[in-house]
């Protein structure tokens, strides 16, 4: 039988967008989490689905961050920051509006006392379709990539702080007019393997979240096999039913549906993407609620514990029946039911009180002096 490793379980805040910072800490511990990945997203941002600002970013003190830390002290949690946006795509200003806030979450990171607290940021990298479309376009964004991100986490390293990649396609984040739904570079295994080898420091790694592959007929257990496991931080907690409809025997399992002239469609009896999202085939859940999925916990734990990953599972919330219903029981029937079911696979048996999480070590309150903040013409 596999060593357990207990790991924890968090919830990632952007399913409580509603909520201040105190409500979701007293909401977390009610539901049964140990820690909040706290989303960050800049409240002037473009990024409209599944954001949520859950800190005063600006002006953030040293002296905030230690109270910050007692705070979490205080109601037993952990925490870990990010803000999930496009570093080399996009609209030319908003992308370098992204990279000076990333910036900014390395410096509060470092406030809250970095990797000695485990307090990573995450983000995504994004994609330059610019770049993109034209011959050797990938090789293109790599290059760029490694521009943008090579001070981005020399900066990081330097302040003792890791940040982490999210591995979504975010295949939605362009209008479905376009070909391609690839619009974040570590969205496949290949490439977080080729943005390793371009910077090599440990001050950047990765969440992994399986929901992605398994849209892609990917098998994460297989990826969790290969990957680098050193690099791995978090799982995102989040899997996917894919859907036996009449639209993915029309365009396949591989490549996205096309937008098509509506009357064209129409006449022809061909769907076409109702929205930007709608694009392939499958349905976001939770693990344990509502229904069954096209996801092997078992197997994907058991390979975790095998390979020594002793970090956070973190529940990001996206389920049709629990996050998209507006609906805050709902919300948090949908976190419960998902530690429940995780709780078996990841804990120990007491003999009193069941599966449950055997606790860890506070927080460290950082000792550390206040530093200015940082912004991409200033790093060298």
């Amino acid at each position: 039988m596999l060593k357990k490793w207990n790991n924890p379980i968090w919830v990632m805040s952007s399913a409580y967008d509603k909520l201040s910072l105190e409500e979701l800490i007293t909401t977390s511990k009610a539901v049964g989490a140990q820690g909040i990945d706290l989303c960050v997203f800049r409240r002037d941002g473009t990024r409209e689905d599944h954001t949520a600002t859950h800190l005063q970013y600006e002006r953030f003190t040293a002296e905030d961050g230690r109270r910050l830390v007692d705070m979490f002290n205080l109601s037993g949690l952990k925490l870990s920051l990010g803000a999930f946006e496009n570093m080399i795509g996009g609209e030319p200003s908003e992308r370098l509006k992204n990279q000076n806030h990333l910036l900014r979450l390395i410096r509060i990171a470092h406030l809250l006392g970095g990797d000695a607290n485990d307090v990573k940021v995450g983000t995504f990298v994004g994609y330059n379709h610019e770049l993109g479309n034209s011959i050797d376009g990938f090789q293109k964004n790599l290059e760029e990539y490694k521009r943008v991100f090579e001070p981005i986490v020399r900066y990081a390293e330097d302040l003792g702080v890791t940040i982490i990649y999210e591995n979504c396609p975010m295949e939605g984040w362009r209008s479905a007019r376009y070909m391609t739904t690839y619009n974040n570079l570590p969205a496949v295994l290949a490439a977080r393997k080729l943005m390793y080898t371009l910077i090599p420091s440990a001050a950047h790694g990765e969440i992994y979240d399986p929901s992605h592959d398994i849209w892609q007929n990917t098998d994460p257990v297989e990826v969790m096999e290969q990957m680098d496991i050193q690099r791995l931080k978090r799982i995102h907690v989040k899997t996917t039913r894919n859907l036996r409809t009449k639209a993915r025997t029309e365009w396949g399992g591989i490549y996205p549906m096309q937008y098509v002239d509506v009357t064209l469609a129409s006449q022809a009896g061909v769907d076409i993407p109702k929205n930007d999202w709608d694009r392939h085939h499958y349905e976001a859940m939770l693990p344990g609620f509502g229904g069954t999925d096209h996801m092997d916990w078992n197997a994907f734990v058991a390979v975790l514990h095998r390979r020594g990953f002793n970090g956070p599972f973190e529940i990001e919330n996206e389920a049709r029946n629990s996050k998209d219903t507006g609906n805050l029981k709902a919300i948090n029937q949908g976190f419960e039911a998902c530690i429940r079911f995780l709780s078996p696979l990841l804990w120990e048996l007491d003999t009193e009180q069941g599966y449950v999480y055997p606790g860890g070590e506070e927080l460290s309150v950082p000792t550390v002096r206040d530093i200015p903040e940082v912004t991409m013409d200033k790093l060298v």
